[in-house]
């Protein structure tokens, strides 16, 4: 199947060059607003379509999975255009590689699929020590993800036949040195540049807009002008703190606690030290051992005839170079913090006191007490609120489990109404309005959580208004929801959105005006390069292996921009539709030997990705795949 590429391989290596290098250049995205449509046609694969609540699920599914990867992902990016674009450009790849799989007849042999399953680590950790697989476990594991080893197994397959498309091109893959060296030295190449920005609301003014125009534009964009569906609900939330409100502590109770806490609630004793330390390896010969030692028995000799010099005495012998210069001082130390030896030796001291030689691992050393904190008991009263914190916390620990367990029934037994709940837990009912399926951007608290969202939004809870199931969205947290009002998704008449279609045909002008302003001013410098340029910013260097605050296609612009003759003149589109003049006034060529085996290796990586990614087009022509949203703003800027 992929024959051209092996008799093409020039003309594939241009193209592969194209698509290896801006891989290694960070993309960004933007606002994005998609249609609602869920039985409209937005892409078609072989002839059959895919749904916009086709699209809608993957997205979802999608917002999903990165959340678990990275909880604290910004929610503006995964409810951006380029985002939910991304979302169909992988649904498409999949039904792409699917239609394939079915016309080359591709399944993976009974033997393959085994051998994956016993490779497998999480099904692995389930084998015993004579790797037979537990079937008991391995079904609980399953059907705790919904699926039986039925349906797994038929998954696992399905998946490695759509392995079995590219895994021919990506698994013989091979990038010959020559073009292995070409791309690391294009990557370690650097350009100075300077940029020249025509923004579109620089030109907004220039535009005149009519009702014409307006109208056109509505109707052409009709759906990035949809209102979501969104809903009112209540909602109540069971944790640990909700249950610690229901628990009241008596005074005998916390003494009880105190009194037996005493030990831990007290304060350690603490001991303050000097030490002189002759350093000496545990496995040395004995005869060096024997030498240090003497060492030191002349110095515990010295400092007890004169124990007020022991700093001094210190300060000059001690080979601890942590506290030597401080005059051997060690400061406050409760036990634990030292060495057995050391440690029994200081709190076996009086304060003034000299020690023996006292023998470790470090060597000798010659320990004086200087100082002791005395342990300090805390009075009932002073320790009174957080004896009641701790206490409610441990109780309600212990009664979240039977309160987890009401609540769950309850919610289900009395599904009309959350009061019953409430009144029974002693749980407050919380409102929200306009809430959505997909969370919105920095939503806190439970409804930024997706399983709460989905069964929010389930026919049953839409059509009945039923209480939702008790959804886990954290540790010791339980939220149920009901919704009041539901509103479908819907088209506004042009009359209701008539302000926002305006501003979005002025953005559309004033861009196209940046456009042509830019391109007229790059013609102009092309024209005389050598005359003077104003307005430009600030130099920056940039390259193609390296992230940049710049825009990736400005900096793709810039680096392949001809360099004859400096300074040298290119453009490029900017993601808010403006227009980047950039000049080039100083090309730095890669250093010589500066590549690694690492380097080499990434690079050869990249190029199998984009080798299977080249297959992956001409699949897609071959299966006459139509993608028909258009795609967002940003990607087309970024590349």
């Amino acid at each position: 199947m992929f024959e051209f590429i092996r008799k093409h391989s020039k003309f594939v290596m241009i193209l592969l060059f194209a698509l290896v290098i801006p891989s290694f250049v960070f993309f960004g995205m933007d606002g994005y607003k998609r249609s609602q449509e869920t039985g409209k046609a937005v892409a078609t694969v072989d002839g059959r379509d895919i749904t916009q609540g086709e699209w809608d699920a993957a997205h979802r599914q999608n917002v999903e999975r990165m959340r678990a990867q990275a909880p604290g992902i910004d929610s503006k990016l995964l409810d951006s255009p380029a985002s939910h674009f991304v979302s169909l450009e992988r649904l498409v790849r999949q039904r792409v590689l699917e239609a394939v799989a079915i016309h080359e007849h591709l399944s993976p042999t009974d033997a393959r699929l085994a051998g994956f399953l016993h490779d497998d680590p999480a099904i692995s950790s389930l084998r015993d020590a004579n790797g037979k697989l537990d079937m008991a476990q391995y079904r609980q594991a399953l059907a705790a993800q919904g699926m039986t080893p039925e349906s797994f197994e038929a998954s696992v397959r399905h998946d490695l036949a759509l392995r079995q498309v590219l895994d021919g091109v990506s698994s013989s893959s091979f990038m010959p040195p020559d073009e292995t060296s070409l791309v690391l030295t294009a990557l370690a190449e650097k350009r100075q540049i300077q940029l020249l920005t025509f923004k579109p609301q620089d030109y907004a003014a220039n535009v005149n807009v009519d009702d014409a125009q307006i109208a056109d534009y509505y109707k052409a964009h009709t759906t990035e002008f949809r209102i979501p569906e969104h809903a009112s609900i209540d909602y109540v939330v069971l944790d640990l703190a909700a249950v610690e409100k229901t628990i009241t502590v008596s005074d005998s109770d916390l003494r009880t606690y105190y009194q037996q806490n005493l030990a831990r609630l007290a304060s350690k004793e603490e001991r303050r030290a000097s030490h002189i330390l002759i350093t000496v390896p545990k496995d040395a010969a004995p005869d060096v051992r024997a030498k240090a030692k003497a060492h030191a028995e002349e110095l515990l000799a010295e400092v007890r005839a004169h124990p007020e010099m022991f700093a001094e005495i210190a300060q000059k012998n001690s080979q601890d170079p942590g506290s030597a210069s401080k005059g051997g001082d060690l400061d406050f130390f409760a036990r634990g913090a030292m060495v057995k030896p050391f440690e029994d030796a200081a709190f076996a001291l009086k304060k003034g006191q000299i020690s023996d030689l006292v023998t470790t691992d470090y060597g000798y050393h010659i320990i004086k007490l200087t100082d002791i904190n005395s342990p300090r008991q805390p009075s009932f009263e002073e320790m009174k609120p957080q004896l009641e914190k701790d206490l409610k916390k441990q109780q309600a620990q212990k009664k979240f489990a039977e309160a987890a367990e009401i609540f769950t029934n309850s919610v289900y037994e009395q599904s009309d109404s959350l009061k019953p709940v409430a009144d029974r837990l002693h749980l407050t009912i919380q409102s929200a309005s306009d809430v959505q399926r997909t969370p919105k951007p920095q939503q806190p608290g439970p409804l930024a959580n997706p399983k709460l969202l989905e069964a929010i939004f389930a026919p049953d809870s839409i059509e009945k208004k039923r209480n939702t199931e008790a959804v886990e969205t954290g540790p010791s947290t339980l939220v149920s929801a009901r919704i009041n009002q539901y509103v479908a998704a819907r088209t506004p008449a042009l009359a209701d959105v008539k302000d926002k279609v305006k501003a979005a045909v002025v953005a559309e002008q004033a861009a196209k005006l940046a456009q042509q302003a830019g391109e007229k001013r790059l013609a102009e410098l092309r024209m005389a390069p050598a005359a003077k340029a104003d307005g430009f910013a600030a130099m920056e260097t940039v390259s193609r292996g390296q992230r940049s605050s710049t825009a990736a296609n400005v900096v793709r612009a810039a680096m392949l921009a001809p360099t004859s003759a400096l300074p040298a003149y290119t453009g490029a589109t900017l993601q808010d539709g403006g227009y980047a003049v950039i000049r080039i006034d100083k090309v730095e060529p890669a250093p010589a030997s500066a590549a690694t085996d690492q380097d080499r290796a990434q690079v050869t990586t990249r190029w199998t990705a984009a080798e299977s990614q080249a297959y992956y087009e001409v699949l897609k022509q071959r299966m006459k795949t139509d993608i028909k949203v258009p795609k967002p703003v940003s990607l087309n800027a970024e590349g």
